[in-house]
């Protein structure tokens, strides 16, 4: 299956090397963000995994309006164009209104369609009229057929560097299913394939600092499988020093502490799915 290769900076999507896209859900304060990207790029780095710093300006998306939604757009943005500058890596954040993107579009190496807004016409035409990479992240409750029509949204506007991300798919109300058929069924657009791991274990309706709120102690597993698939070309997953105190996910962000082991067993699981795919052909 030839797939198209999405270039951001000096990173390759859909070549033969793992990408890692990860950071704390949400950017907290301008030290921990900075600690934080700075120890990723330094074991990325020793891995030789190519590395793009997220994090969220904002959280449009919570429980409770009390909940914490980050700095907001514009201290939000200063901070990621430090971390860009500092560490000399991409940066990507969520995007959530057609109002956002022209200010983002400054800073932000990739503009990311978040799942619950995947469907909405506006602001994914905005984001694609910018000819930047789009990460659009399919929405839990859409088929992975359906992202098809959200690419070809993105395509019509002349774009065609676009990321799809799987992140699993409502079962019942609360609980994410991730079904291992839509790595191929989503690969199948032509275009590079990120699975997001830690989202997959949420459990919604349930608030993300409650610890019925996810179980990260599935995230390897997830990790592992679908690596193995040999559709995935980039890992992301939300990463925080202290999870249990974050202000955004604790119960699915993964310790900063465990990323390295977790990493070594990503890019062992990449490299054997590629082999398969490459050998067998299915």
């Amino acid at each position: 299956m030839k797939r198209k290769k999405v270039k951001v900076k000096d990173i390759e999507f859909g070549d033969d090397r793992l990408v890692f896209i990860g950071g704390p859900c949400v950017i907290e304060d301008e030290n921990s963000t900075l600690r934080t990207a700075e120890k990723i790029k330094k074991i990325t780095e020793k891995l030789s995994i190519p590395f793009v710093f997220k994090s969220s300006y904002l959280k449009d998306n919570r429980s409770s309006e009390l909940s914490y939604q980050g700095p907001g757009l514009e201290k939000g943005l200063k901070i990621l164009e430090k971390v860009k500058k500092e560490f000399d890596v991409p940066v990507l954040s969520d995007i959530h209104t057609p109002q956002e993107v022209d200010i983002a579009k400054e800073v932000l190496d990739i503009l990311q369609l978040p799942a619950f807004l995947s469907m909405q016409t506006s602001l994914t035409l905005a984001l694609a009229k910018t000819g930047k990479t789009i990460n659009v992240k399919k929405g839990q409750f859409l088929s992975p057929t359906d992202i098809k029509k959200v690419v070809e949204k993105i395509v019509r506007q002349g774009n065609e560097n676009i990321l799809l991300t799987e992140r699993g798919t409502f079962f019942g109300y609360h609980n994410l299913i991730v079904d291992f058929r839509s790595f191929q069924i989503m690969a199948e657009n032509g275009y590079p394939l990120i699975f997001d791991a830690g989202h997959s274990v949420r459990n919604y309706g349930i608030p993300s600092s409650d610890p019925k709120g996810g179980d990260r102690k599935f995230i390897p597993l997830l990790v592992r499988t679908g690596l193995s698939s040999g559709f995935v070309d980039a890992l992301f997953l939300e990463v925080h020093e202290d999870p249990e105190c974050a202000k955004c996910d604790a119960s699915t962000q993964w310790p900063l502490s465990k990323l390295e082991d977790l990493l070594l067993m990503a890019k062992e699981s990449f490299i054997k799915g590629k082999e398969l795919i490459k050998k067998y052909n299915f």
